[in-house]
């Protein structure tokens, strides 16, 4: 089961080279590592999905908390939080119904970013099933190259994550 873990950290050199330490020492995968700042000069905010179970997910929270560098820690429950994921998949327009491609787009509320004279490349954006979805609606029209971000997520509603209280 797929857990997702934020992990407010100080923004300075090493940090993520020890987070994904922990992982390794503790024999945790990571599905997907988004890292970004915060409005919070000097903060820096990670998105971890890992595959575990919820006691694992427990041990990992636990574990990040003892990091020097990490501020706070939470586990995002789904339903209780949004998450987004974002591809740029290129795909050919050589050899099938350019429409068929342009259908996939319309339906799928995916944008052409990119056009050539043999490809045409997409981006989607959403919850991370709906981008797996489009995706595989696109292999069959031949996917030439792909890059995902990884998952992004906050809680939902008036309540924020802050490191103000850390600074």
């Amino acid at each position: 089961m797929h857990h997702t873990l934020i992990a407010l950290v100080e923004d300075k050199p090493g940090v993520l080279n020890r987070v994904a330490s922990l992982f390794r020492r503790r024999n945790f995968n990571i599905e997907s590592l988004t890292v970004g700042r915060t409005a919070e000069e000097g903060v820096s905010r990670m998105t971890i999905v890992i595959d575990t179970d919820p006691a694992g997910a427990q041990r990992v929270g636990a574990y990040l908390n003892k990091l020097v560098d990490v501020l706070q820690v939470e586990e995002l429950v789904a339903g209780v939080a949004v998450a987004r994921d974002l591809a740029l998949v290129k795909v050919t327009v050589g050899g099938h119904d350019k429409a068929s491609l342009l259908r996939v787009v319309d339906e799928t509320r995916a944008h052409i970013v990119d056009t050539g004279e043999q490809s045409m490349t997409l981006e989607i954006t959403g919850e991370p099933p709906h981008v797996d979805a489009v995706i595989a609606r696109l292999k069959p029209l031949g996917i030439i190259e792909m890059v995902r971000t990884g998952q992004v997520a906050m809680r939902r509603g008036d309540t924020a994550l802050s490191a103000t209280q850390y600074s």
